[in-house]
């Protein structure tokens, strides 16, 4: 004949630790990409989130469109931020990327 016939194996007696050890590669990739991007990746926002809850009139900011100015003046979910003498901007605190320390704007 052209098919032989198929015998089941035995079970060895490493069947459940093999099958945790074929599982542990994977394990150990999770932990990995936990500690190097995940854990991080959530220490910034909420650094970013203190930031932004901390922020107050006179603060000097940067945000997200690239303008730097000066924080005029704070609401709920809004703040306005002076770019140039007598011009101001409204936007939201989500905007703000970067909080500068005082005096970095001369220009204002």
């Amino acid at each position: 004949m052209l098919i032989s016939n198929a015998y089941a194996q035995t079970a060895g007696a490493s069947g459940a630790a093999g099958g945790l050890m074929s599982f542990l590669p994977i394990i150990l990739m999770f932990v990995v990409l936990y500690f190097l991007m995940i854990r991080p990746q959530m220490k910034r926002q909420k650094e970013q989130k203190s930031m932004i809850d901390a922020l107050a009139k006179g603060d000097e900011v940067i945000t997200a469109g690239g303008l730097l100015g000066k924080v005029t003046k704070v609401t709920d979910a809004y703040i306005t931020v002076e770019v140039a003498a007598g011009t101001e901007v409204v936007m939201q605190k989500a905007a703000v990327t970067l909080l500068l320390p005082k005096g970095s704007i001369k220009a204002l």
